[in-house]
C-alpha cells in the first residue's frame, strides 16, 4: 500500500505541474486529471480554482440557511431519500470527482486525483488521492469505493441502481486503483456517472440496515461535520478543521462558512417571514406576486437584505402537471392532450403572477437543445424512423407550441378543440358531465399539491376542467405523505419539475425510460414507457459529437412532447433570490449552473463585522 502511494503521489506532481499535455482526440490517454463528455476540460492540469470562485475568500462565520418540509432521515442514497435533510452533499458526502459548473458536463479530481478511459469508453480506472480521508481520519481505499458501488448497486436510489447495473465488472487493482469493465454497454456517459458515485466507509456504514430511514450520524468525507440536529428541524453542519481535501484546486475560494444551520419551516409563509426578521440569511424567491409586492419591509429599505434576479444559463427545464399514465383514464395522448388544452396560461400569468413568466415549449427551452421551432435535421429522423407515428407531423417540423388563448380564461375555440380531441378518444359530454364511452363513468381525477401556492393554480385549473365536464379534487397534503405518495406513484395528477443540464444524460432513463416505469422511487412520474424515448435516450448516450449529442436530445425532446405526457406551465427567465447584506458572492456566477448557488451557497462568504 505503501510503495502504491509513492507512485500515486509521484503522479499527481506531475499532473499538478502541467507536464502531462491534452492528448489528441482518439488516442489513449493515460491518466487524467479531467474528463469532459464531449471535447477536452476547459481547464489545464495546473489549474488553480474553478472561475466562478473567489480563491482568496475569507473563511469564518455561520450561514444560516431555510427550507420549508420536514426531513427524516440523513441518508440521501436510498430510496427513501426524498425525506433526507438536505445540505449532506458536497458538504459531508463527496464523490470519486467533482463537477465544473462552468462547463456543460465536465469533472475534476477529487476523491479519484485521477482517471483514465479509452477512446470507446469501455473502461475506466479512478486512481485515489493517498491523502483522502473519512471524517474521522481514516483513509478512503479501493475497497471503500468497492463497497459503496456494491451497495448502491442493490439497494441505492433507482438510477443508481440502473446505472451501475450496466458494469460489467469492478475490480480493486491496489489499495488505491479501482478498475470498471464496460464492454457492451454503449454509454460513453457511464464513465462520468461512475465518477459522481459517492465513497462510503464500508467499516462505518450499516449495510444491513441502509434501507431504513436513519438520524445516525453518519461518517462522511466532505468539509463538514453534522454537529447536531433536532429531527426534522434543525440541521447544524461544523466544518472539520482536519478535512483532508482543503488545499485543492477545486475547493479553493468554495465551502468558506464555519457552520451552516439549516432549519425546516412547515410552510412557505413561516419561511418568508423568518427570512424577514433575519432568522434566514439567504432566500430564493419563486412566488412572482411576493417577488413584485413582497420586498418592501423594513430590513430591505434600510439595507440589510438585498434582493437580485441574475440569468440562467442552462436550458430552461419543463414545469408541468403530470398525468400518471398508469391509470386508466390517462392511457390515450390524445385524452391528455385535451386535458392540457384547457390550462390558460395567458390568464393565469395576467391574473396570478404579474406577467412575470414565459410559456415552456420544450423539455429544454430556450436552448441549442430544444427542438421548438427547429426541422427535425436528418440525422434526427434517422433516429426517428424506426418508431413511425412516435413523432407527431408538426412537432417533427418544429411547428408545434401550447395553444396560445384570448386571455378572457373563458375561450371557447380551446373547449372546442379539446372536446373534439376527447370524442376521437372515447369521451362522451352530456348534460355537463364528460363520460368514458365505454363504461359511463363520469371523469374524475385528483391532483396533489404541497403548498397554497401549487393549491391556488390547480384550483384554478380545476376551474377551466368544469367547462369541458371534467371533475378534478385537489387535496393538498404534507411534504412527507408527497414524497412517499410519489415514490409509489400513488397519484393521478401531481405538479413536477424536469430540471434541465446543459448536458442531458442518464438521468433521462430514470424520468422517462421503460425500466424505470414500474420501479418504486423513480422519478418516471408519468409511467412514461416507450421504445422511441429509450431508443432516442440510448442514441444521446451514445454519441460521440456534440452534433450528434445534440441531435439525440432534440429527437427526445420531440418524442416526449408527442406523448403529451404533462401538462407544460412556465418559467421565469432568471432566478429570483434575497439575501443578508452581511454576506458576499463572487462577481460572476457559473455558466452552467441551476439553482445559481446550490443549496448551501458553496461559493458564498461572509464578510469581516
Amino acid at each position: 500500500m505503501r510503495s502504491s502511494a509513492i507512485r500515486l503521489a509521484a503522479l499527481a506532481c506531475l499532473l499538478w505541474s502541467g507536464t502531462f499535455s491534452h492528448p489528441q482526440a482518439g488516442e489513449d490517454t493515460g491518466p487524467r486529471h479531467g474528463i469532459a463528455m464531449h471535447g477536452e476540460p476547459a481547464l489545464p492540469p495546473d489549474f488553480t480554482h474553478l472561475p466562478y470562485a473567489k480563491p482568496d475568500a475569507p473563511k469564518g462565520g455561520r450561514l444560516s440557511i431555510g427550507f420549508q418540509g420536514t426531513f427524516d432521515s440523513l441518508n440521501p442514497f436510498n430510496l427513501k431519500a426524498g425525506s433526507t435533510a438536505q445540505g449532506l452533499n458536497t458538504n459531508v458526502f463527496q464523490t470519486l470527482m467533482v463537477r465544473s459548473l462552468d462547463e456543460p458536463f465536465t469533472l475534476y479530481g477529487l476523491i479519484a486525483q485521477t482517471i483514465e478511459t479509452d477512446e470507446a469508453r469501455e473502461h475506466v480506472t479512478f486512481r485515489l488521492d493517498p491523502r483522502a480521508r473519512f471524517s474521522n481520519g481514516t483513509p478512503i481505499t479501493a475497497d471503500d469505493v468497492l463497497f459503496t458501488f456494491e451497495l448502491l448497486k442493490s439497494k441505492g436510489r433507482p438510477q443508481q441502481r440502473a446505472a451501475y447495473g450496466q458494469v460489467k465488472k469492478i475490480e480493486a487493482k491496489d489499495a488505491l486503483t479501482i478498475a470498471y469493465d464496460l464492454t457492451g454497454t454503449d454509454d460513453r456517459e457511464l464513465p462520468l456517472t461512475l465518477a459522481l458515485m459517492p465513497v462510503l466507509s464500508r467499516q462505518h456504514t450499516d449495510a444491513e440496515r441502509f434501507n431504513e430511514t436513519s438520524l445516525d450520524i453518519p461518517v462522511g468525507s466532505g468539509p463538514y461535520r453534522i454537529e447536531s440536529i433536532k429531527p426534522g428541524e434543525i440541521l447544524n453542519l461544523k466544518r472539520n478543521p482536519d478535512y483532508w481535501g482543503k488545499d485543492l484546486p477545486v475547493h479553493r475560494g468554495i465551502f468558506n462558512f464555519d457552520d451552516i444551520r439549516i432549519e425546516y419551516f412547515r410552510d412557505a409563509a413561516a419561511l418568508y417571514e423568518a427570512f424577514k426578521g433575519g432568522l434566514v440569511d439567504y432566500r430564493e424567491e419563486t412566488n412572482p406576486t411576493r417577488w413584485l409586492t413582497g420586498y418592501d419591509f423594513p430590513a430591505m429599505k434600510s439595507g440589510k437584505l438585498a434582493k437580485e434576479s441574475l440569468p440562467i444559463g442552462v436550458p430552461k427545464g419543463m414545469t408541468g402537471f403530470a398525468f400518471n399514465t398508469r391509470r386508466p383514464l390517462f392511457k390515450d395522448a390524445r385524452a391528455r392532450e385535451a386535458l392540457g388544452l384547457m390550462f390558460d396560461f395567458e390568464w393565469v400569468n395576467a391574473k396570478l403572477y404579474g406577467g412575470l413568466y414565459r410559456r415552456t415549449k420544450s423539455f429544454f427551452d430556450e436552448s441549442d437543445l430544444s427542438s421548438h421551432g427547429r426541422a427535425a435535421s436528418l440525422h434526427e429522423r434517422a433516429l426517428l424512423a424506426p418508431f413511425p407515428g412516435a413523432v407527431r407531423a408538426d412537432i417533427l417540423e418544429g411547428q408545434w407550441a401550447p395553444p396560445k388563448t384570448d386571455g378572457t380564461g373563458r375561450d371557447r375555440s380551446t373547449a372546442r378543440r379539446a372536446l373534439d380531441l376527447l370524442k376521437e378518444a372515447g369521451f362522451t359530454l352530456s348534460e355537463g358531465v364528460l363520460t368514458e364511452r365505454a363504461n359511463g363513468k363520469p371523469v374524475e381525477f385528483e391532483m396533489m399539491v404541497t403548498d397554497r401556492n401549487q393549491e391556488r393554480l390547480a384550483l384554478n385549473y380545476a376551474e377551466s376542467l368544469k367547462r369541458i365536464g371534467v371533475s378534478m379534487r385537489v387535496r393538498l397534503v404534507d411534504e412527507v405523505q408527497y414524497q412517499r405518495r410519489r415514490q409509489k406513484f400513488d397519484f393521478d395528477m401531481m405538479l413536477g419539475f424536469w430540471a434541465a443540464s446543459a448536458s442531458p444524460g442518464a438521468e433521462q432513463r430514470g424520468r422517462w425510460g421503460s425500466a424505470s416505469a414500474q420501479q418504486e422511487a423513480s422519478f418516471n412520474l408519468t409511467g412514461a414507457a416507450s421504445p422511441a424515448i429509450d431508443a432516442m435516450i440510448a442514441a444521446l448516450l451514445a454519441a460521440k459529437t456534440q452534433a450528434d449529442f445534440t441531435d439525440g436530445v432534440r429527437a427526445l425532446d420531440r418524442v416526449l412532447l408527442s406523448g403529451f405526457y404533462i401538462v407544460p406551465l412556465y418559467h421565469a427567465a432568471d432566478q429570483w433570490f434575497a439575501h443578508s447584506t452581511a454576506l458576499a458572492r463572487p462577481e460572476r456566477s457559473a455558466q452552467f449552473a441551476a439553482p445559481l448557488f446550490g443549496a448551501t451557497l458553496d461559493t458564498w462568504w461572509r464578510k469581516a463585522p
